[in-house]
């Protein structure tokens, strides 16, 4: 029962009672009716008035609610000239402008919090209490979606253990307040930290991943640029007057015996020969070093790579190597510079080979994803094993026995030239895969 209910049925009980006393009284004592009638008059008027002033509180109280209960933080009370009435007003309209500015305060501070994580280029995960993911901000989408093959959206709720790959695993590992740098695919490589915050005072944990992959390729790049420059221009010099040398001591052959001239020639020419490899061997690295930026022009990405297979076609065939096509919707014509892209395919089109050897099959797969056209390159070798994924795109690191370790990073060159995102990993004993993601028009 409600009080104001409680106030009205005692008022009506009283009041009862006092038609009760004045229907005694007109019957045996008429005048004291006038009397009573007086009082009891006086009585009601006085009742309703206190009542109208305390239910006019109380109303204002549960107005008051209603608004903060529905958000409202705009509507203030005016003083009505009561002194308790006011004291109330007062403190209301202080407390719902505090409320109001707190709000607006929050709200700036969400959207400024949000524009942050939208325009970051680390990456940023944020989990709840039982570590489902919960929010990925773009930067940390774009890893997990190239990474998963999945969008972003899939991934909420889930936990990182859950998507069973290695860099997800690794996070998972990671312990409150520790740093760790993680392998994400092929060369790239991720700072990750994970850390908390308070939510509804208990704590929840984030992850903040920072891609160290382009800050490395280019301190790598600066000094190895740096040595090739350096050790070119010694050995330039040293083969252009070598060489000279050499070529002017053979117009001395007449002068040697006729039994020692056939001896003399040859070594110098082997000397010669060898030079001459020497300064082909220092212009593969200085090619790198001067790669031009590139031209580009419409390019169809099939047609180039049937040309680079007609190529290939006799080493193939010579292997037992088989050429398979897979195409679920070719990408069509691509803006890129044709001879440094095909550079490019044939770099890795001739490690597939090699890492095949003899006897398997090389698949080229086209099609377009997430409206971005590739291409994949998978053979059935033998796999990357982590030593050697561990060191990918490093420059002068090869596995082959008399390689110059400049094929990659070539192939790396000439895709960051153009701006195309490209992923190259497997797992040991697995097909090793070469994607390239081409830009958007």
């Amino acid at each position: 029962m409600s009080l104001r209910l409680k106030f009205i049925l005692y008022l009506i009980t009283t009041h009862l009672l006092f038609a009760g006393t004045g229907v005694y009284l007109l019957v045996n004592h008429s005048l004291w009716l006038l009397a009573v009638e007086a009082v009891f008059l006086v009585s009601l008027a006085v009742g309703i008035k206190l009542i109208s002033s305390l239910f006019g509180t109380l109303e204002l109280i549960n107005t008051g609610a209603q608004f903060i209960n529905d958000g409202d933080f705009t509507a203030r009370f005016r003083e009505v000239g009561q002194r308790e009435m006011d004291q109330l007003v007062t403190i209301y309209n202080r407390m719902i402008d505090h409320l109001r500015e707190e709000r607006t305060k929050l709200q700036e501070q969400n959207y400024f919090l949000d524009r942050i994580l939208t325009a970051s280029p680390s990456g940023i995960i944020t989990l709840d209490f039982d570590d489902h993911v919960v929010m990925m901000n773009p930067s940390a989408a774009r890893m997990m979606q190239m990474l998963v093959q999945a969008p972003a959206s899939e991934l909420s709720g889930k936990k990182l253990s859950d998507l069973h790959t290695s860099f997800t695993d690794e996070l998972d590992r990671l312990q409150t307040g520790e740093s760790k740098v993680v392998h994400l695919l092929g060369r790239r490589r991720v700072k990750c930290q994970k850390s908390q915050f308070l939510d509804r005072g208990f704590p929840r944990a984030f992850i903040l991943m920072e891609e160290l992959t382009e800050e490395l390729r280019q301190s790598e790049k600066t000094a190895y640029e740096k040595l090739i420059r350096l050790m070119s221009h010694e050995v330039n010099n040293t083969v252009g007057a070598s060489n000279s040398l050499l070529h002017s001591c053979l117009h001395y052959t007449g002068q040697i015996r006729r039994e020692d001239r056939h001896d003399f020639m040859t070594a110098l020419g082997v000397v010669i020969s060898r030079t001459d490899q020497l300064n082909a061997f220092m212009r593969s690295f200085a090619d790198v070093a001067r790669l031009p930026a590139p031209k580009l022009q419409p390019c169809d990405v099939r047609k180039l790579l049937e040309n680079i297979g007609w190529l290939m076609k006799p080493e193939c065939e010579r292997r037992r190597i088989e050429w398979v096509w897979d195409v679920q919707a070719a990408p069509g014509e691509i803006l890129m510079d044709r001879g440094q892209m095909e550079q490019a395919f044939v770099n890795i089109c001739k490690n597939a080979v090699e890492a095949i050897g003899e006897d398997g099959r090389i698949t080229l797969r086209l099609g377009n994803k997430s409206g971005r056209g590739f291409v994949t390159i998978e053979d059935t070798g033998c796999g990357l094993t982590p030593e050697v994924r561990e060191h990918l795109f490093t420059p002068f690191f090869s596995t082959k026995e008399n390689g110059q370790g400049i094929g990659l990073t070539m192939v790396q060159e000439i895709l960051d030239g153009h701006q195309f995102d490209f992923v190259f990993d497997s797992e040991p004993g697995q097909p090793t895969q070469f994607t390239i993601w081409f830009s958007r028009d």
